[in-house]
């Protein structure tokens, strides 16, 4: 798979609503995980909120969201990163390392719940990145 670029939305409480309604707009399947699907520690309300969603739109249109547990800061409408996503470790490893130079790695490359090694940072001009390395499949 090749690197793709998608930007990554962040809301709160209210993701799952924001996916439905652009997909009534763009159309294609939207997939949902909530915290508990992955047995991430949250608030005790938090649980069904949505920790990751992807909408992949049958024209190529793809764009991933979030909702921003209580412990994370929320500002509304400034909550947009850019996710890279993709199998080639080397690369994504690469671009994680030159993104991070001179900014803030706020979670390093690591093994993630799910399955896959993600990490996330803040570029020296303040741009958050996400960058996920698909696992390979046995």
């Amino acid at each position: 798979m090749k690197t793709q670029l998608n930007p990554y939305i962040g809301f709160k409480n209210n993701a799952r609503a924001a996916m439905e309604f652009y997909q009534s707009v763009f159309g294609g399947k939207v997939l949902v995980n909530t915290f508990k699907d992955f047995n991430v520690p949250v608030g005790p309300d938090e649980s069904n909120l949505i920790m990751h969603s992807v909408l992949e739109a049958e024209n190529g249109i793809k764009f991933m969201a979030a909702d921003s547990p209580a412990r994370m800061e929320y500002k509304t409408g400034t909550s947009i990163n850019l996710a890279l996503t993709g199998d080639n470790a080397a690369e994504l490893r690469s671009y994680f390392e030159k993104l991070s130079a001179g900014g803030k790695i706020s979670q390093p490359l690591t093994k993630a719940d799910w399955g896959d090694t993600f990490g996330m940072c803040t570029d020296k001009f303040g741009i958050d990145w996400y960058v996920n390395i698909i696992a390979q499949k046995p």
